[in-house]
């Protein structure tokens, strides 16, 4: 058994899902939370950059808390740095790509499938990629719905804003009569209600943060390295932003109370 903690990064409030998630299935395990809300979003920011992030945030964790594992809750950064941070670190580094592309496959309904996710994400091709592999009879549409993210990051999950801006940047997703779309970015799950609203019920949402937390578990175990027993442990979060502003954020998105959240300060931010 081991009990050294579980690092998990986002840009922001998206990750929180995955921890979430994470939480309910292993809540003896401990967990470190990371949402680096000074230079959210990632989305726009180039391959470099978000790669420098993710380095910098990795080794924050690592040095730290020694965390056992680390998980990139963040799709932007799992599609640009996830093969950087896993030949840089001996401990395992779980993304968002494959669990996402595999919750899709398994729950798809019909021929038409969707991923809707940050301009960076989507750019990349690693969903094309991945879901090109794994349900090559599948009709996919992907759709960047820049700023998505923004509204999360401001606790505006049901404006009328939003909605005009979902009703544009949904369009591709609508044309083509997607049956199932994939919510490719951490954050949008906060957005579930309005994009719901937008699309209809006949499009099935599907999250990949309970696939993600799946894989955590699944990882945990063939290593040895998971914490069976005990307690539910505690959580650590940290932001590079406002901690007041986190946690006021954090508690309308997730209902909860993040009690002490530790300031981190970039230097020459």
């Amino acid at each position: 058994m081991d009990t050294r903690p579980v690092g998990i990064f986002d840009s922001g409030f998206g990750g929180l899902t995955v921890l979430r998630a994470i939480n309910d299935l292993m809540p003896n395990e401990r967990l470190v939370y990371f949402g680096d809300s000074a230079r959210y979003p990632y989305g726009p920011k180039t391959r470099e950059q978000v790669s420098a992030y993710s380095l910098q945030i990795a080794e924050l964790l690592i040095e730290r808390y020694d965390i056992k594992m680390l998980v990139v809750a963040c799709n932007t950064a799992s599609a640009q740095a996830l093969p950087m941070l896993e030949e840089r670190f001996a401990i395992p580094v779980v993304g968002m790509i494959e669990p996402g592309a595999r919750a899709l496959a398994m729950q798809s309904m019909g021929e038409r499938i969707g991923v809707i996710g940050t301009v960076g994400t989507i750019g990349s091709g690693a969903y094309q990629t991945r879901l090109a592999r794994i349900a090559p009879k599948k009709r996919l549409v992907c759709a960047a719905t820049p700023g998505f993210v923004e509204f999360v990051e401001r606790g505006e999950t049901g404006s009328d804003q939003l909605k005009v801006l979902a009703e544009r940047l949904l369009r591709p997703v609508i044309d083509a009569k997607v049956q199932t779309l994939l919510l490719g970015c951490t954050h949008y799950p906060f957005l579930a209600r309005a994009i719901s609203e937008v699309l209809g019920p006949e499009t099935l949402l599907v999250s990949s943060s309970e696939e993600t937390a799946f894989e955590v578990r699944g990882q945990l175990l063939d290593a040895a390295l998971a914490t069976e027993a005990g307690e539910p442990a505690d959580i650590v979060y940290m932001t590079s932003g406002d901690p007041d502003e986190f946690r006021r954020i954090g508690r309308c998105l997730l209902g909860i109370d993040l009690r002490d959240v530790v300031s981190v300060k970039w230097a020459g931010e």
